[in-house]
């Protein structure tokens, strides 16, 4: 397949896929550096994860004429919690979709555990994955949209195993079984039987959560996953991040809930005209943020007593 990249980064993500394999081993977290790569910080000691390196590497993305993505980099550790935040059209949506390859980038590279997402090295090149290779990289990526996306001909507990049947080839009582207890994990048990016409919007997104965990991810993204809610909704579904952050699992999301930002991230990532502004603790980018446009967002965005 044809590719858009030069040679100078296609040698560079074989140096980083050779200098970190795809097990994650051996691999130091990264941190701020004088080149403008955005780190985040390693995630606390409590947690004792040890797959889920993410490292963005100037990606790049165009629609139209239109640059989205201009050489964003970023890392999360394994078992980080990197929140992303910023205006609409920051570019927020799009990075997040870059990372399963939902969309391609048109420049730099993405590597899970060191191993390229959507691409390989031939030659000096980077080349794109076959298809059957994107849909199998895509099984240890965990993907939460806004709307649900939930099969409607199927209960509860039929749309959390068929992507493990399916993809994984698990037998139908093994995934019955692990279906089950990630219902239960998200408070829904007792609702695997129900259709998605007969559960409300929160229950439908806290069933897309235990979908995207059934495939044992490395990494979790979730897109806005609360904006399509009702706002009474909201809650039990951030509760169920909240929880899912404290267990290890890398996951980078994109809201627009400030006080969630505030309370599960490792580290707060303000994007704006798709270039990532700065990086940093809630703390950081909440109470004290280095940069103009990053105040001038959360003082029009921010609740006068909001605070850390």
């Amino acid at each position: 397949m044809t590719t858009v990249f030069s040679s100078s980064e296609a040698a560079a993500a074989a140096h980083l896929a050779e200098a970190n394999p795809a097990n994650g081993s051996g691999s130091p977290s990264p941190s701020q550096d004088d080149k403008g790569t955005t780190a985040a910080r390693p995630a606390p000691a409590a947690k004792t994860a040890t797959r889920g390196q993410v490292d963005i590497t100037n990606v790049r993305k165009s629609f139209g004429a239109t640059e989205v993505l201009k050489g964003v980099s970023l890392s999360v550790p394994p078992g980080g919690v990197a929140v992303i935040v910023g205006p609409s059209g920051s570019g927020k949506s799009t990075l997040l979709r870059t990372i399963n390859h939902l969309e391609k980038v048109d420049g730099g590279y993405i590597t899970i555990d060191g191993e390229l997402v959507g691409y390989e090295v031939r030659g000096n090149k980077l080349h794109e994955l076959r298809e059957k290779d994107i849909l199998k990289q895509r099984t240890n990526i965990g993907m939460v949209f806004q709307s649900f996306n939930l099969f409607p001909h199927l209960t509860a507990l039929e749309n959390v195993i068929e992507a493990p049947i399916v993809a994984q080839k698990r037998s139908k009582a093994e995934a019955r079984k692990r279906g089950l207890e990630l219902l239960d994990r998200v408070g829904l048990k007792d609702r695997a039987d129900a259709y998605p016409r007969q559960l409300s919007g929160g229950q439908q997104q806290r069933v897309a959560i235990a979908r995207a965990l059934a495939l044992d991810p490395k990494i979790l993204l979730f897109d806005e996953p609360t904006s399509a809610l009702d706002p009474e909704l909201v809650n039990e579904v951030l509760d169920v991040i909240r929880e899912l952050a404290k267990s290890g699992t890398t996951l980078i999301v994109v809201t627009h809930e400030m006080g969630f930002a505030r309370d599960v991230a490792d580290t707060v990532v303000f994007m704006d005209q798709g270039q990532i502004v700065e990086s940093g603790t809630p703390q950081d980018i909440f109470a004290n943020p280095r940069e103009e446009r990053t105040r001038s967002f959360f003082s029009k965005v921010i609740e006068p007593a909001f605070n850390i």
